[in-house]
C-alpha cells in the first residue's frame, strides 16, 4: 500500500435522505397530539355542574396537556423496551388525516358541550352560556393546553441534556434514571422550600389583612351578651371579620317576638378569634369562659359550631336555632385558621380537626359541672369544613349520641371520616349519595327536605343528620375518582345529577376539581349551598316544644329571603 493510497479519503457511503417536515411535525408527536385530542374531547363530557368558559378551559387545557403527555410517554416506553434511539416519522398524510378527523370531533364535542349545558343549567336554574362564552373556552383551552405542553417540553429537554452529560460516566439507561430522579427531587424540593413557604407566607399574610379589615356598617355590639360588647373577655377587633360577622347579626328580639308571637330573650353569639388567645387551646378555653360570662349555661339549648377556614359559620343554621327557641339559645364557636376553607382543608386540616376537638371539650367541660337535671341542651352544627371539624370530638355515631343531644353537618367533605365509616357500612340498596344506616336509627341523609322521614322507621333520639347534596362536588371529590370509578356514578345516581355523565380515568377527576371551584355559584338545593332545607332538619332532630309543621315553611321562606342566592 503506497502513501498515496494511504492518503486517500475513504468513500463515503449515501444514507438516507431526510425528508423535511413541517414545524408542528417538528414540535410535537403524531401519537401524543392524537391522545391529545382524545383527552381534550372527553373533557368536554358532563361533569357535576355546569361549567363556564374560565374552568372548562382549565380542564380541556389541562387534559389536552396530560393526554398528549401520556402519547410521548407510551412512545418513549415501547422504544425504550425495543433499545431503540428513535421511531420513523409518520407520513404527511397521517397529519392530514388527524387534522380533519380532529376538526370534525371538536365540532361534534362542541354541540354535545352545548346541549348538556343547558341540559344541567336548566336543570339547577342557572342561565345559560352565550354565544360568545364558547370561543373563549376555546381560546382558554388552546392557551393552556400550548403552556402546559411547552412546559412539559421544558422538562423533556433538561432530561436529554442532563442524560447526555452523565454518559460519559454511566450507561445511557442508568444516566436516565438518576437524571429524571434528581430533576424530580429538585422540583419537589424547590416546590416546598420556596414556592409553597413563600405562597402560604403571601397568602397568610393576605387573608390576615382581609381579617383585620373593620367594617364601619358593623360596630362592636353594646350588649353584654355578645362577644366584643361590655365586660367581654375578648376584643372586638380580635374576633377577625367573619367572627364580627357573626357575632354582629342574626335575628333581633323583636323578630323573634313576631315569628312565635311570644316574648322573646336575646340569643347569646360568643366567639373567639385567632388573635383572642395563642393557640388552639388557648382559644377554645377562651370562647367557653366567654359562652359562660354571657350566661350561656342558662339557656334551654347551647350549640357548639365548628366554622370552615375564613371562621364563617352558615348564618342559616345559627338563625334557625334561635327562631325555634325564640332567642332562648347560646352559640359558641373560634376561629382556627386566616386561609379559605378549600386552603385551609388542603394544607392546614389538622387545625380544624383540633380546634373542633378542643371547643366541643371546652364546651362540654362547662356543661358537665352543671347537676344533670339543670344542664341545657348541647348540639353541634357545622358546613363543609366545619361539619369536619365538627366530627373531631367524636369517634363514631354512638358518640356522638351519648355526649351530645343532636347534631348537623351539612355539605361534608370527601374526608369526614364518621361520613365515610357510616356510607361504607350503609344498608345494601341504599345509594352512596343518599345512604341508609342501622335502618335510620340515629343517623339520617338528606339531600332534599323529604328525605329526613326515609327510611319510614323509628328514629331514636339523640338525631344525627347530614345535609348533602349528590351534585355537591366538595362531598365527592376524591383522589381516587383518577383511577376508579366512585359508587355515587355506578349506583342510581341523584335527582341533579345529569344521567349522561360517565367515569373516565383522570378527566372525571380534573371535572370534579373544577367543580369544586363553583360548588356555591348554583341555587340553593344544589352543588354546595345549603340554606332552606337546614331548618327541616334542626326541626327533626331537636322538636322544639310548640314548633309546627306551618312554623317550619314559614322560617324557609324567611331564611331564603334573609340569604338570596
Amino acid at each position: 500500500m503506497t502513501d498515496t493510497a494511504l492518503a486517500s479519503p475513504p468513500a463515503e457511503t449515501p444514507g438516507p435522505v431526510e425528508t423535511k417536515r413541517d414545524w408542528w411535525q417538528r414540535r410535537y408527536t403524531f401519537t401524543g397530539t392524537a391522545v391529545g385530542l382524545l383527552f381534550l374531547l372527553l373533557s368536554m363530557t358532563p361533569s357535576l355542574l355546569p361549567r363556564g368558559p374560565l374552568f372548562q378551559g382549565l380542564v380541556s387545557g389541562a387534559a389536552g396537556a396530560i393526554g398528549y403527555g401520556l402519547g410521548v410517554f407510551a412512545v418513549w416506553l415501547v422504544r425504550f423496551m425495543q433499545s431503540r434511539e428513535t421511531s420513523p416519522a409518520p407520513p404527511r398524510w397521517a397529519w392530514l388525516l388527524l387534522s380533519v378527523a380532529g376538526a370534525i370531533a371538536l365540532t361534534i364535542g362542541i354541540l354535545y358541550f352545548h346541549s348538556w349545558q343547558n341540559q344541567v343549567r336548566d336543570l339547577m336554574g342557572v342561565p345559560r352560556l352565550r354565544w360568545f362564552n364558547y370561543p373563549q373556552s376555546a381560546f382558554l383551552s388552546v392557551l393552556l393546553l400550548f403552556v402546559f405542553v411547552e412546559i412539559g417540553q421544558l422538562f423533556g429537554r433538561l432530561v436529554r441534556f442532563g442524560v447526555r452529560q452523565l454518559n460519559r460516566f454511566a450507561p445511557p439507561r442508568v444516566s436516565f434514571i438518576v437524571v429524571v430522579g434528581l430533576l424530580l427531587a429538585l422540583g419537589i424540593s424547590i416546590l416546598n422550600g420556596v414556592v409553597v413557604r413563600g405562597s402560604m407566607s403571601l397568602l397568610n399574610s393576605t387573608f390576615s389583612n382581609v381579617n383585620d379589615e373593620m367594617d364601619p356598617n358593623n360596630p362592636a355590639p353594646k350588649t353584654p351578651l355578645r362577644s366584643g360588647g361590655p365586660g367581654s373577655l375578648v376584643s372586638w377587633e380580635s374576633l377577625g371579620h367573619q367572627g364580627r360577622l357573626f357575632v354582629g347579626n342574626g335575628p333581633t328580639v323583636a323578630q323573634l317576638t313576631e315569628f312565635n308571637g311570644a316574648p322573646a330573650v336575646e340569643p347569646i353569639r360568643a366567639y373567639a378569634g385567632l388573635n383572642s388567645a395563642k393557640g388552639i387551646r388557648a382559644t377554645a378555653e377562651l370562647a367557653a369562659a366567654e359562652l359562660v360570662r354571657e350566661g350561656g349555661l342558662k339557656r334551654k339549648v347551647i350549640a357548639v359550631a365548628t366554622t370552615t377556614g375564613t371562621g364563617w359559620i352558615n348564618a342559616a343554621e345559627a338563625d334557625s336555632l334561635e327562631y325555634m327557641f325564640n332567642g332562648d339559645t347560646a352559640i359558641g364557636s373560634m376561629r382556627s385558621s386566616f386561609l379559605p376553607s378549600w386552603l385551609s382543608f388542603l394544607v392546614d386540616k389538622e387545625n380544624a380537626r383540633q380546634a373542633g376537638q378542643a371547643l366541643f371539650e371546652a364546651v362540654d367541660a362547662k356543661v358537665r359541672a352543671i347537676p344533670e337535671a339543670q344542664r341545657p341542651k348541647i348540639v353541634v352544627f357545622g358546613e363543609s369544613l366545619g361539619s369536619f371539624g365538627g366530627e373531631a370530638p367524636f369517634l363514631s355515631p354512638n358518640n356522638i349520641i351519648a355526649r351530645t343531644d343532636g347534631a348537623l353537618f351539612s355539605g361534608p367533605t370527601f374526608q369526614n371520616t364518621m361520613r365515610d365509616a357510616v356510607t361504607l357500612d350503609r344498608d345494601p340498596g341504599s345509594p352512596e349519595w343518599l345512604p341508609i344506616f342501622d335502618g335510620g336509627a340515629n343517623v339520617r341523609f338528606a339531600a332534599r327536605a323529604e328525605n329526613l322521614t326515609r327510611p319510614d322507621a323509628p328514629w331514636d333520639k339523640p338525631r344525627i343528620v347530614y345535609l348533602q347534596h349528590a351534585s355537591d362536588p366538595i362531598a365527592w371529590f376524591n383522589p381516587e375518582l383518577l383511577f376508579a370509578e366512585p359508587d355515587w356514578l355506578r349506583e342510581p345516581r341523584g335527582y341533579d345529577v345529569s344521567h349522561a355523565m360517565n367515569w373516565i380515568p383522570v378527566v372525571t377527576f380534573l371535572q370534579v376539581s373544577a367543580d369544586m371551584a363553583v360548588a356555591v355559584d348554583v341555587p340553593d338545593g344544589h352543588g354546595h349551598r345549603y340554606v332552606k332545607d337546614v331548618v327541616n332538619a334542626w326541626a327533626a332532630i331537636l322538636q322544639p316544644t310548640g314548633w309546627t309543621t306551618e312554623k317550619t315553611e314559614t322560617l324557609r321562606g324567611r331564611v331564603t329571603q334573609d340569604y338570596p342566592q
